[in-house]
């Protein structure tokens, strides 16, 4: 008898039957669809709330089947972006973010542009000897010659485009 309460330890083999049918002994359905859209109890109806999917219905009730039958599915209302924020641009004259560059940014274009020059993007700048792609950045923005638009997000979901050679960097 050994210590695990199991009555052998694992040499029999004539408690455990391993060529048996497995866990479960054929109580998982097999018929049972996971992407199926109602959850049917045991007495075979749809749960309270939810509905089962129909052929072209999704979940809101439009019916794509009908608009592609009339060949209308071109005509179908574009859906209007999450939270109703449709994103204008403010136009250059009524922008309300300062024209400098912060660090975040500057950062950011910094090492944006030394990948694209690390990768053989063109050198907008002439060399001096530098191989450092960085520092080739840090040049090219000194010059102002980054071609880059920083878009920045308003809290009513516009934004506005500033060329990295309109702003002012320190």
């Amino acid at each position: 008898m050994s210590d695990d309460g199991y009555g052998g330890g694992g040499g029999g083999g004539d408690d455990f039957d391993y060529e048996g049918g497995g866990y479960n002994d054929g109580a998982f359905d097999e018929s049972y669809d996971l992407l199926a859209g109602g959850q049917e109890g045991l007495d075979g109806e749809v749960a309270d709330g939810e509905a089962p999917l129909n052929g072209g219905e999704d979940i809101n009730g439009a019916d794509h089947d009908q608009e592609m039958l009339n060949g209308d599915a071109s005509q179908a209302e574009p859906a209007a972006p999450p939270g109703g924020l449709t994103g204008e641009r403010q136009p250059n004259k009524v922008r309300v973010t300062t024209p400098y560059l912060t660090k975040y940014e500057r950062a950011r274009i910094l090492g944006t542009r030394a990948l694209q020059i690390s990768m053989n993007a063109p050198i907008l700048v002439p060399l001096d000897g530098e191989t450092d792609a960085l520092q080739i950045a840090i040049k090219e923005l000194s010059q102002r010659k980054i071609p880059l638009v920083i878009r920045r997000y308003l809290p009513d979901g516009s934004f506005e485009d500033w060329s990295v050679s309109e702003l002012i960097s320190d």
